[in-house]
């Protein structure tokens, strides 16, 4: 049998009424302890009461003055509670202005971060373009000619100045999607003939490598709805970081897959080195470097995954990233299929 609920009295709401009571002069302590030694005799006779009625049942209150002491507590306990909420609500209030501040002042940063960026960027724009066309002639020899170890420095300045180049073309990208300017130009794309591209052109930098890369594209497959010329610079940067990060002897495959009648999915699969579960976020942190030390063996802005996703949820899809340290990565994402 469950044991009975006890009726629920306004005297169970009042903490602490025998010290009222005493403190308002209806009973001395002399009363509330021999009320108080009534009531525990009641509980082990099996007769639980509350402290009120032990004074009542002794004579030591009537029921009209316990009852006017029950009421002035409820009614203090309710100011009480209510100057509690007021405060809170106070409180309240200014946290949030504080937090709508610090975030309006987070905004301002990163517009003024982004803002920055695209200066900084354009302005480097025009003296690479001028170091690019001067080394240029130097190389087709338009201003003199050069010896076989000139054009050899010549050639490694002018690859120095495309990885400048390419690193200027991700911020001016970057500060343009931080401003929700990154457009899109939605076509027709042959999505095979995209990866094929990509695929000879990351080839060498994977044979400096030792690193294996490997395509597999069916020989029949619906173009896909996308922006050719970012989608192709996602592809680049899918492969450029899945080369760079897998030791020597290992593969990196991209592959392409129709999913249903609607979707073709496109992945890049490496035998790299891999990405801690407790870091898997912070490859999309603009600007980050898992390896932040002065010291690292990987180079670059930090910027590639971070466009790589936004682009990629700029054609309605979603990057999906698998990764086991020490055993390589994974990153795939569905295009829409164009069917006649």
């Amino acid at each position: 049998m469950l044991p009975t609920t006890p009726k629920l009295t306004p005297e169970m709401l009042i903490p602490r009424l025998g010290e009222y009571l005493v403190q308002k002069g209806l009973i001395s302590e002399s009363d509330l302890m021999r009320a108080l030694d009534y009531q525990q005799e009641q509980v082990a006779k099996g007769n639980p009461s509350m402290l009120g009625q032990a004074l009542m049942e002794l004579n030591l209150l009537d029921r009209a003055s316990l009852d006017q002491a029950i009421t002035e507590q409820i009614l203090q306990l309710r100011s009480a509670l209510q100057a509690a909420n007021r405060n809170l609500e106070q409180r309240v209030r200014e946290r949030t202005a504080d937090l709508n501040e610090a975030l309006n002042r987070l905004s301002e940063l990163s517009q003024m971060k982004a803002n920055f960026v695209s200066n900084i960027s354009h302005e480097l724009r025009t003296p690479l373009t001028h170091v690019k066309g001067y080394l240029e002639l130097l190389v087709s020899e338009s201003l003199g000619k050069v010896t076989d170890e000139q054009r050899h420095a010549l050639s490694v300045s002018q690859r120095a100045a495309s990885k400048l180049e390419g690193m200027i073309e991700d911020l001016i990208m970057f500060s343009l999607a931080s401003r929700g300017e990154l457009s899109m130009k939605l076509e027709e794309v042959d999505i095979r003939r995209l990866i094929s591209l990509a695929s000879k052109s990351a080839l060498n930098k994977a044979d400096e490598r030792g690193v294996k890369l490997q395509t597999s594209i069916p020989n029949i497959l619906p173009p896909v709805q996308a922006d050719a010329e970012k989608l192709g610079w996602v592809v680049n940067q899918l492969l450029d970081n899945a080369i760079k990060f897998t030791p020597s002897g290992g593969s990196v495959t991209i592959s392409l897959v129709e999913e249903g009648s609607n979707l073709v999915q496109l992945s890049v699969v490496d035998t790299g080195i891999g990405i801690p579960v407790s870091r898997m976020k912070e490859i999309f942190e603009p600007f980050h470097q898992l390896d932040g030390s002065s010291t690292r063996r990987y180079g670059g802005t930090g910027l590639g995954l971070s466009l790589v996703r936004q682009i990629i949820e700029a054609h309605g899809s979603l990057l999906d990233v698998k990764s086991v340290e020490g055993k390589g990565s994974s990153f795939k994402f569905p295009l829409l299929a164009i069917r006649d």
